[in-house]
């Protein structure tokens, strides 16, 4: 047998080992029938980083972390956070050694699948978190901070999901206008630096600056930069650009503001001419709407607010133009006016790539609180939200184009509780605020998985409201697919690869 066909039969058991499946042999003489269509098996590994929840000594941070039931994942399987290092704090020398504040314990310990895990942490030293998750323990895993802040900027409930590394990022609805302060922060999780371009993009194109580009962020370390120490200008409304020379990194924005509190705005669905950002509050009393083309032409898109009744278009908004390599923002109002509402935009005549998200504001006078809703991928699969909390949770459903069944289950409860199930039909072109399952015997958090069952592309979103009366104190996080199958086609065996 020649080298070539000893290499090939290698290659292909390789294969079937790394997929996990093997090629299925017909009958002699049986003819092969069509291609079966692709299998979704579980993820073997998941990665999450965490930001810095805050830099105010007021701050009570709590930790969830889940792993939804998945069936066909190994039973086996490790999670773990371990603390991310500041800036060169990151490295002990050039052997790469980790530094000491790399052995501090996590705030939180991941559990098994199907039962949530929490922990809490107090004041400004909170650091940011690198997580791996493998086996059993990987497909779905979702890890949320949330943060409450009693006073200053900033206040009120900040919340994040903990993201995957990647290599680009866009925020639209940053700002460095007087009374904000807005920090993009940055964690690599590998053991080499990555090197990172950061744009900032204002009404009139691109700021200058140079201060943003190449910055490294060392190895399993973290980096926070002041948007307004990267530009000059004073900006109201800015689109963030993040993209990665080299290496991967996590990156989210912390956009804190002296009157209407914060939270945190994580990066948009990637440039694309239909986009929908779902959830707005019905009590909303201001919404604010970001676009940012990236490419070198123009866009018009149609505006409408998906409601619970059908798709109505905002009186006065019918349609927003987006200059080219420019930010957009345009006061919605109260667009809602008391009833669910998602944002849907589409082009009015060629499809050109944009990515948005929307500031939302609840309450009035010193008791405002804001948020932000990034546009968002669909459901897909399966969407998970850790963080969730008896009679502090509002779970937004949205069929932008065709109708759809959903499945929602709660999780366990951290501390006690039976999961439980309902499923729901979400109307064509409408937003539904669903009264979500609760876990039999709640003691504790507890954690929603959303599944699309049937129809067409469902959006999604969960507010939490905060424990503080006297502020209207939110966050909002959208639902997308939470990558915990991945589609891998199937194959035939064909031994003709293996003749000479």
């Amino acid at each position: 047998m020649k080298r070539t066909t000893l290499s090939l039969i290698a290659c292909t058991a390789a294969l079937a080992a790394v997929t996990g499946f093997a090629a299925v042999a017909t009958p002699d003489g049986a003819e092969s029938g069509p291609a079966a269509p692709a299998a979704r098996l579980p993820v073997e590994r998941t990665s999450l980083l965490c930001p810095a929840p805050s830099s105010s000594d007021l701050a009570e941070t709590q930790y969830t972390s889940f792993t939804p039931v998945t069936k066909g994942a190994e039973e086996k399987g490790e999670a773990a956070l371990t603390v991310a290092a500041p800036g060169d704090a990151a490295e002990d020398g050039e052997d790469g050694k980790k530094s000491d504040d790399k052995a501090a314990k996590p705030p939180v310990e991941p559990e098994k699948p199907g039962t949530p895990a929490t922990g809490k942490t107090s004041g400004s030293g909170t650091p940011a978190l690198i997580g791996t998750a493998d086996g059993g323990r990987a497909p779905g895993w979702t890890v949320q901070q949330t943060t409450e802040v009693a006073a200053g900027t900033g206040r009120g409930l900040q919340g994040v999901n903990c993201s995957a590394p990647d290599t680009e990022f866009w925020f639209p609805g940053a700002s460095t206008a007087a009374g904000r302060t807005d920090y993009v922060h940055l964690t690599n999780p590998d053991d080499s630096a990555a090197v990172v371009d950061i744009e900032l993009y204002g009404k009139d194109g691109a700021l200058e600056s140079t201060v943003g580009e190449g910055v490294t962020v060392p190895p399993h370390g973290t980096e926070s930069l002041l948007l307004s120490t990267l530009a000059e200008a004073k900006e109201a409304d800015l689109t963030v650009h993040v993209g990665v020379r080299s290496g991967r990194v996590g990156a989210a924005v912390q956009a804190l503001d002296d009157k209407t509190g914060g939270d945190w705005l994580t990066a948009a669905a990637d440039p694309a001419a239909d986009l929908v950002l779902p959830g707005i509050p019905k009590d909303a009393t201001a919404v604010r709407l970001v676009l940012f083309t990236p490419g070198g032409t123009d866009a018009d898109l149609k505006v409408r607010l998906a409601s619970p009744s059908g798709l109505i278009t905002p009186a006065g908004h019918e349609t927003v133009h987006v200059k080219a390599g420019m930010t957009t923002g345009v006061d919605l109002g109260a667009v809602t006016r008391g009833e669910a509402g998602s944002l849907v935009l589409t082009p009015t005549d060629g499809a050109v790539p944009v990515v948005a998200a929307v500031r939302v504001v609840r309450g009035k006078g010193g008791e405002q609180e804001s948020a932000f809703i990034p546009a968002s991928d669909p459901v897909g699969a399966r969407a998970t939200a850790a963080d969730n909390r008896a009679k502090s949770t509002t779970l937004a459903l949205t069929a932008a184009g065709e109708g759809a069944e959903v499945r929602v289950t709660a999780s366990a409860g951290s501390e006690g509780g039976t999961p439980a199930t309902k499923t729901y039909t979400v109307k064509a072109g409408t937003t539904q605020n669903v009264e979500a399952p609760v876990p039999a015997g709640l003691k504790g958090g507890y954690a929603l998985t959303v599944e699309t069952v049937s129809g067409g592309p469902v959006h999604a979103s969960r507010t939490l409201t905060g424990s503080d009366d006297d502020v209207a104190s939110f966050t909002v996080q959208t639902l997308p697919d939470d990558r915990g199958t991945v589609s891998v086609p199937n194959a035939e065996e064909d031994l003709s690869v293996l003749q000479d």
